[in-house]
């Protein structure tokens, strides 16, 4: 069994190198393949997401799995920016909302290794403040202490049943 890792914007698959000669190389049909990829990862448009294509050789058969987006390129989805500050410290990027960091937890729920709401949205909200975004227009660092206040306690519990139940968000 083979494994292939690659990195593709979501729905936005094509056979040009380098993902059709590493298809073709392993005798698989290139343009039936990046059709189930995108169609496998339209829910991603314009999101990086791991792809990871097992093959087996001697058949010919093979299975394609779509990883969930990383959480900093769900974050620079939201703030809509293209990449990372260079000097998050100093220079800011862009901006994204509480609820818009609520929203990649749900997303990111079966990735991210925390067993609360609350918890999960921390750790999203500090990956922001290290890619250079603002949450809610205020340093991260400082929305972080107001989560340890309990000020967004009343919106957490919006969401607090989507957290239990599993339901994802929507991109």
């Amino acid at each position: 069994m083979k494994v292939v890792r690659m990195q593709i914007l979501g729905g936005k698959a094509s056979p040009a190198p380098p993902l059709g000669p590493a298809l073709s190389q392993y005798g698989l049909p290139v343009d039936k393949v990046v059709a189930e990829i995108n169609k496998l990862t339209e829910g991603y448009l314009a999101t990086e997401v791991t792809v990871v294509l097992e093959i087996d050789e001697p058949t010919g058969k093979y299975t394609i799995k779509v990883k969930s987006p990383t959480t900093t390129s769900l974050l620079l989805k939201y703030a809509k920016v293209q990449e990372p500050s260079g000097d998050p410290a100093h220079k800011k990027v862009g901006s994204i909302t509480l609820d818009d960091a609520i929203r990649i937890a749900l997303a990111k729920k079966s990735d991210i290794n925390a067993k609360t709401l609350k918890a999960a949205v921390k750790s999203v909200v500090s990956t922001a403040r290290s890619i250079g975004l603002t949450v809610n227009g205020k340093d991260p660092k400082e929305v972080l202490a107001e989560i340890n206040r309990g000020i967004y306690d009343d919106l957490f519990s919006k969401y607090e049943e989507q957290w239990r139940g599993g339901v994802g968000a929507s991109n």
